[in-house]
């Protein structure tokens, strides 16, 4: 490389300043996050926001794009999102890691970002699959409707709930309410052990951030009441045109059919218009995966590591 070269990657290299973000800064992210209509969680400003202090998540904007970046001490970058050729920034944040004698790795990298990766540096990176990051993927109306054999379970369970309870009622969630859903939220935590489970914990820090900043953020959520008593509450969004993403579900395990009543309730009133419906990862907790499988996903969004091989 030249010296008028080195001195170029050089000068973008200083403009790639990691900060962490706030609420504000999801006026320029939303836009870089959405381009492609990706499907993935990873692209979506909200899933990124509360989960930021768990993560030590933090961006940063190299010309036309977002780069993301966790735990700055021994860091893992998200793809990054936005406009333009993929080698000037790979490029890029490879300089940032080995000025800090780090190793260039990419996490939840979605397939069509792996090809574009091993297409403009043939052989230097090594691919792993993580099955733990995969997405679940849902079929919008199947959510809504329960229909099919697969998930008649699923109807036997609020069959049951409809027989056991009378006095029960669905609403969105408002401002009016929203201090209800919080206050389920935290007994929630405390009766599922959030203090004694890391992942537990961890994932009540994040919804944490999601009710604190549950308007600026544009998400709804609706909320099911027996006996005038919250007991179950979900969260989410828009992803892209055709995708809604589900962040956050809570229920009361002790009554039945609970989950799969707020399950559809919530489906029923948001999913509409939407194609697909990504009910977010499962972190490689065996019991969530088993529940998210049991709603027969339409796909999984696969998701890979990237890590460089030697110099770039």
């Amino acid at each position: 490389m030249t010296e008028k070269g080195v001195f170029f990657i050089s000068s973008l290299v200083s403009t790639l300043v990691f900060s962490p973000f706030e609420i504000a800064d999801r006026e320029w992210m939303v836009p870089l996050l959405k381009n492609a209509h990706r499907g993935a969680l990873e692209y979506n400003f909200t899933s990124n926001f509360i989960w930021r202090e768990v993560y030590k998540l933090k961006a940063a904007r190299f010309e036309d794009r977002l780069v993301m970046m966790s735990n700055e001490e021994n860091p893992s970058f998200i793809f990054p999102s936005g406009h333009g050729p993929v080698e000037p920034v790979v490029r890029a944040l490879y300089d940032y890691v080995s000025q800090r004698g780090q190793k260039l790795v990419f996490n939840t990298l979605l397939n069509e970002d792996r090809d574009k990766l091993l297409a403009a540096f043939p052989g230097k990176f090594q691919i792993a699959p993580d099955r733990n990051v995969f997405d679940y993927v849902y079929d919008a109306k199947r959510l809504m409707t329960l229909s099919g054999r697969k998930l008649a379970s699923k109807r036997n369970h609020i069959n049951r709930f409809l027989m056991e309870n009378s006095d029960w009622s669905y609403e969105p969630i408002t401002r009016d309410n929203i201090g209800e859903v919080h206050k389920m939220s935290l007994e929630w935590c405390l009766m599922a052990g959030c203090r004694d489970d890391e992942g537990l914990f961890n994932e009540s820090c994040a919804v944490e951030q999601a009710f604190k900043h549950f308007f600026s953020l544009g998400l709804t959520g609706g909320l099911l009441r027996l006996n005038g008593r919250v007991i179950a509450y979900a969260m989410g969004e828009e992803l892209n045109d055709s995708t809604y993403i589900v962040h956050v579900e809570k229920a009361f395990h002790e009554i039945n059919g609970s989950y799969q009543m707020i399950n559809q309730q919530f489906a029923m009133a948001n999913f509409e218009g939407y194609q697909y419906v990504n009910r977010e990862d499962d972190a490689g907790d065996a019991g969530l995966r088993r529940a998210k499988l049991s709603y027969d996903p339409a796909l999984l969004v696969e998701k890979s590591t990237a890590t460089l091989l030697g110099a770039l």
